[in-house]
C-alpha cells in the first residue's frame, strides 16, 4: 500500500501569521528608535517649504573638451561649491548633483543669495604660487619689515606640510624644517644657474616706490591681523584676489596663514593630476602632467624656489583663495611631478581631484533661480496636509460603506504603511539628504490611492472565493496567490513609471517620483506583511468567520452559491467513462 502523501502547510503561511507581524512591527519600532536616535523626530522640508533659493546649475564644456563632464568632475565641484556657499555662513546648504550635467543648490532663508550665485555660479581658480611668508593661523604681532617694508622670511614661524597634505605651521628657531619633498620623475640634467635661482618676482627690492611700500605696510597688517579660524575671515581674504597680486592666503583647515607671491602656474597648465602608490616605500603620492606651457613654467618657478631657504621654497596651491598643501621644492621639476609624503588614500585622492578640476575648462550655467518665502512654503504645506486628509477621509469613507468590517483591516494597513513611510523619510534627511518638498507631498498623497488599491484587489478576491461557495478561511488562503499577482504587477508598473520619471527629470519632479517610488515598495511590504497576516488572523475570528453581515463578507449579501462540496457531489458522474 502506497504510504500517504504529507499534507503541505497552508498557502500563504496560514498557520504562522505572527511571524511576518512580528517581524514588521519590530522593523517599525526599530525605525522609529533610530529616527529619536538620530534626533531627526521630522522629514526634512525642502526649500519651497522651508523657504530660501533654489540655484539649478548646468555644466558646460569647451569644443573639444566634452568627456570633462563626468561623474568624477561633477562631485568635485559639489564639494567645491559646497565649501564656497557654507563659507559665506551658511551651515545647511545644500548641493547635489541632479542628472549627468546639472547641480542644484538649495540655500535656506537669511542668506545674500545673489552672493552666493556669485560664489557657486563660477568656475573655481586654482593657482600655484610661491610661498613668501607662512604663520600659525590666529592673529599676530605685526611682522619686522625689511628694508623693501615687506616681511621677512624670518619673521614669522617655519610652515612644514603635514602628512594629511594640509599645511600647519610649526615654530623652529633655526628655520629649518622637514616637509613634505616634491620630487620629480626625471633627475634634472643640469643645475639651476644663478640667474634661474633668482627671487620671485614678488620679492621687491630696496629701490621699491613709496606705493610699493605702502602697498606692502598694508599687507603686513592684513596678514597681521588674519585670523584664519574664522570662516568669514577666510572668505574675506580668498575674495577679489588677482592671479598678478601679492596676496594673504590661509590653509583649508585654518590652521596656517601665508603670504603669496603672484601666481605662477594656473590650474589650466595641469593635464592631469591622480592618486598612486609610491612602489619604493609603499606611500601615497599624488601625480601631475603639465601641459607643454605648463610644464616649461612650473619647471621655471620650481628652479628658481629649489634656491631658496624655507619658507620660500614651498609654493602653495591655492584653492579660490586658500591653501590646499604648500609643498617643498627640492630641485627643479618638469612635465612630470609628484607630491609625496604621509598621505592617506582619502587625502591623496581628494588632492588629485582638486588638481584635476582646476585643470578642466568646465563652467556652469544658471538654469533657473528660484526664491520661495517662508510663509508660502508654510501655506504650500498646510495646503498639501489638507488634501492629503480629505483624500484619505475619502478613501475611508468608500472603505467603511462597502467593505464594512474589512476597512479596520484596511485601517491597520494604512497606519503600518503611514508609520513606515514617515519614519523613513525622516531617517533619510541626514542619511542621504532627502528634503519634503511639495511634489513629494503629492507622492505621497497619490500613494494613499495605490495602497488602498492593493487592499482592494485582496478583498475582492476573497470575495469571489466566498461567492464560489467556500468558506473564509480557505478563501482567504486561495484568493491570496490570483490577488498577489495582480498586486505586484500593478506595483511594479507604479515603480517603473517613478524610477523613469526620476531619471529623465530634474530638479523639484525628482521629490515626486522618489515618494511614489518609496511608497510603492512599501506598499509591497505591508500588503505581504501585514495585510495578509492580519486578515488570515480575522479570518479565525467568529466576527468574520460566521458571515456576519457587517463583516463585509456575508455570503448571502454576496450572493454565493451553495457549498462547493455538496454541488461536487450531486453533479458527480456515476458512470466511469463519462469521468
Amino acid at each position: 500500500m502506497a504510504a500517504p502523501k504529507k499534507s503541505r502547510g497552508p498557502a500563504g503561511g496560514q498557520g504562522r501569521p505572527g511571524r511576518s507581524l512580528a517581524l514588521i512591527l519590530i522593523a517599525m519600532v526599530a525605525l522609529t528608535g533610530g529616527m529619536f536616535l538620530a534626533d531627526q523626530p521630522t522629514p526634512r522640508l525642502g526649500i519651497d517649504l522651508a523657504g530660501g533659493t533654489s540655484i539649478t546649475l548646468e555644466a558646460k564644456s569647451e569644443p573639444g573638451q566634452e568627456s570633462a563632464i563626468n561623474k568624477t568632475n561633477m562631485d568635485t565641484a559639489v564639494q567645491i561649491m559646497e565649501r564656497r556657499v557654507n563659507g559665506l555662513g551658511v551651515s545647511e546648504a545644500e548641493v547635489q548633483t541632479q542628472g549627468n550635467r546639472n547641480i542644484i543648490v538649495n540655500i535656506p532663508k537669511g542668506t545674500n543669495s545673489a552672493q552666493a550665485r556669485e560664489q557657486v555660479g563660477t568656475t573655481a581658480k586654482l593657482y600655484f604660487r610661491p610661498v613668501l611668508t607662512v604663520a600659525q593661523g590666529t592673529p599676530t604681532p605685526a611682522p619686522s619689515a625689511s628694508s623693501s617694508g615687506k616681511p621677512s622670511p624670518s619673521a614669522s614661524p617655519s610652515a612644514s606640510a603635514s602628512g594629511n597634505g594640509k599645511a600647519s605651521a610649526t615654530p623652529d628657531a633655526s628655520g629649518s624644517t622637514q616637509g613634505r619633498a616634491v620630487t620629480d620623475g626625471l633627475k634634472a640634467d643640469t643645475t639651476p644657474s644663478p640667474k634661474a635661482s633668482a627671487t620671485p618676482k614678488a620679492d621687491a627690492t630696496p629701490s621699491a616706490s613709496a606705493a610699493d611700500e605702502a602697498a606692502a605696510a598694508k599687507l603686513q597688517k592684513q596678514f597681521a591681523a588674519l585670523d584664519c579660524s574664522s570662516k568669514a575671515s577666510r572668505a574675506e581674504a580668498a575674495r577679489g584676489a588677482k592671479p598678478t597680486d601679492t596676496v594673504v592666503a590661509c590653509s583649508s583647515e585654518g590652521d596656517a596663514k601665508y603670504v603669496l607671491g603672484p601666481a605662477q602656474v594656473s590650474g589650466t597648465d595641469v593635464d592631469s593630476a591622480k592618486a598612486a602608490i609610491d612602489q619604493t616605500n609603499g606611500q601615497w603620492i599624488v601625480q601631475m602632467e603639465f601641459t607643454k606651457g605648463g610644464a616649461k613654467k612650473f619647471q621655471k618657478i620650481t628652479g628658481q624656489l629649489a634656491q631658496q631657504q624655507s619658507p620660500r621654497n614651498q609654493f602653495a596651491i591655492a584653492l579660490d583663495g586658500e591653501v590646499v598643501s604648500a609643498p617643498y621644492v627640492r630641485t627643479a621639476l618638469s612635465a612630470n611631478a609628484e607630491i609625496s609624503g604621509s598621505f592617506t588614500q582619502q587625502s591623496a585622492e581628494d588632492l588629485a581631484n582638486v588638481l584635476s578640476y582646476g585643470a578642466l575648462p568646465l563652467s556652469f550655467k544658471e538654469q533657473s533661480v528660484t526664491t520661495v518665502t517662508a510663509a508660502l512654503g508654510g501655506e504650500q504645506l498646510q495646503a498639501g496636509l489638507i488634501a492629503g486628509a480629505i483624500g484619505l477621509a475619502l478613501v475611508v469613507i468608500y472603505l467603511v460603506a462597502y467593505y464594512r468590517g474589512l476597512a479596520f483591516i484596511a485601517l491597520l494597513s494604512l497606519m503600518a504603511s503611514g508609520i513606515l513611510t514617515y519614519t523613513i523619510m525622516s531617517l533619510l534627511g541626514p542619511a542621504i539628504g532627502f528634503a519634503l518638498n511639495l511634489p513629494a507631498v503629492c507622492g505621497a498623497i497619490v500613494a494613499i490611492g495605490i495602497t488602498a488599491d492593493s487592499f482592494i484587489v485582496y478583498f475582492e478576491r476573497i470575495r469571489d472565493e466566498i461567492r464560489d461557495g467556500r468558506t473564509l478561511r480557505p478563501a482567504v488562503q486561495r484568493a491570496w496567490p490570483r490577488a498577489r499577482r495582480t498586486i505586484l504587477v500593478s506595483d511594479f508598473v507604479s515603480f517603473l513609471a517613478a524610477a523613469v520619471l526620476f531619471v529623465v527629470t530634474v530638479g523639484k519632479v525628482q521629490g515626486f517620483a522618489f515618494t511614489l517610488g518609496l511608497t510603492t515598495l512599501l506598499d509591497v511590504v505591508v500588503v505581504f506583511l501585514f495585510t495578509k497576516p492580519v486578515m488570515t488572523l480575522m479570518a479565525r475570528t467568529k466576527f468574520f468567520s460566521s458571515g456576519h453581515p457587517w463583516s463585509g463578507l456575508d455570503p448571502k449579501r454576496l450572493g454565493a452559491k451553495p457549498p462547493l462540496r455538496r454541488s461536487r457531489s450531486v453533479n458527480a458522474p456515476t458512470d466511469p467513462k463519462e469521468a
